[in-house]
């Protein structure tokens, strides 16, 4: 895997402007990595491609959260 710092981080545009909840994407070959960008060096979530599909396609459509 490409080291985290290689990848190209990319920030929610929902993220808040205050600088208190921003989350950063990074797409890879098998899926997408996601982190706390005030935390750049702290826990990377790492979803895979079909379940990252799955929820940005729920998102578009607006479906209700569960």
């Amino acid at each position: 895997m490409t080291a985290l710092s290689q990848l190209t981080w990319i920030t929610s545009s929902y993220s808040g402007g205050s600088g208190t909840e921003c989350v950063e994407c990074a797409h890879t070959d098998t899926g997408t990595l996601i982190r706390d960008s005030k935390w750049a060096d702290g826990p990377v979530l790492n979803v895979g491609a079909d379940s990252w599909y799955t929820f940005v396609r729920s998102l578009r459509r607006g479906a209700p959260s569960a």
